[in-house]
């Protein structure tokens, strides 16, 4: 076996890594402006897309988009997020809404 095949195996995970990095960035910036720690659920878009929704210790919420399931943990992981099963429950109480949230709610029920 040639060392290009050797190597050929180990170079989608390592770029599965940059990106969960280049992910784990953003999810810890967020974690630092919103008050230093945040708990959040990967969870599947599609086939291809995997949303990683945070929630900050004071309240406010944003998301990333991953290409992978994988790689969406994987940032969760290196960004220290407490991840939950599901947005629901103590997950979802946690979130604080403001007048944004409620107007676009209150358009998308009357049909705008």
């Amino acid at each position: 076996m040639s060392s290009a095949e050797t190597l050929a195996p180990a170079a989608p995970d390592a770029r599965a890594e940059r990106r969960a990095k280049r992910i784990a960035k953003h999810l810890t910036a967020f974690t630092k402006q919103h008050g230093g720690s945040a708990d959040g659920v990967v969870e599947y878009v599609g086939r291809v897309a995997t949303r990683i929704v945070l929630v900050g210790q004071d309240g406010a919420w944003g998301d990333q988009v991953a290409p992978s399931y994988a790689v969406g943990l994987r940032a969760a992981e290196l960004a220290g997020v407490t991840l939950h099963d599901s947005f629901e429950g103590e997950l979802a109480l946690k979130v604080r809404t403001g007048p944004y949230e409620w107007k676009r709610m209150a358009g998308i029920q009357l049909g705008g």
